[in-house]
């Protein structure tokens, strides 16, 4: 019986070259009717996060209080400006994000974070349930020196409560937020645009296998 090799991520000489020209975006989320392409107002916070398939993890993120806009993109590889078929193709180095701006008076940031572990698992590498591919790892990519410090010691929190309960290892990459490439209009909003469509995160009981204690 033959193994299916593990993803790996390519290098940089590896990598598809991309192209110049930039995805063109709708102006407005659908859901929210607020844009999805800053300059955003200045009382608000960004970040980008990875938690498997975008179409289910955006559709968690957006229903949540006090998240002004969503998008969905590519990010962390070296592809600039990739198509959905390159990212699909374990070539541009890229993971499926999802851009999140919030309000913090309403959301504060640990809270969302919250979500973000209990809405997926972070231990399972290059993967998220059935899906497997390097655009479906885990992630958390800060625009702020606050967020990083948040996001670490959140890891570490869920991380002790995982060892205790003798589970697996957090995988979650944390880096400074690199260049978002926004995905094709079809995949914004997805599960809006398509309610009959599906996404193992949000909506098949995938999350944390520590559940909601933190």
């Amino acid at each position: 019986m033959f193994k299916r090799r593990k993803p790996a991520l390519p290098t940089p000489d590896q990598a598809l070259p991309g192209r110049a020209q930039s995805m063109p975006v709708a102006g407005d989320n659908v859901v929210t009717g607020h844009p999805m392409v800053g300059p955003f107002p200045e009382h608000l916070e960004v970040v980008m996060v990875g938690m498997g398939c975008f179409w289910g993890a955006e559709r968690v993120l957006w229903k949540l209080e006090g998240v002004w806009t969503t998008a969905v993109g590519y990010a962390a590889g070296h592809t600039p400006n990739a198509t959905y078929e390159e990212v699909c193709s374990g070539m541009t180095g890229h993971n499926e994000v999802v851009l999140v701006v919030f309000d913090p008076s309403v959301l504060p940031f640990d809270d969302l974070l919250r979500v973000f572990w209990e809405s997926h698992d972070p231990t399972q590498g290059m993967r998220q349930g059935m899906d497997q591919g390097t655009q479906y790892r885990s992630g958390v990519y800060v625009y702020s020196e606050a967020h990083r410090a948040a996001a670490d010691a959140s890891r570490d929190t869920y991380q002790g409560r995982l060892t205790a309960a003798r589970l697996g290892s957090i995988t979650t990459e944390i880096l400074d937020a690199p260049t978002l490439y926004y995905a094709e209009d079809y995949h914004q909003q997805y599960l809006h645009k398509n309610p009959t469509g599906y996404c193992g995160i949000g909506g098949t009981g995938v999350g944390c296998p520590i559940g909601s204690g933190a």
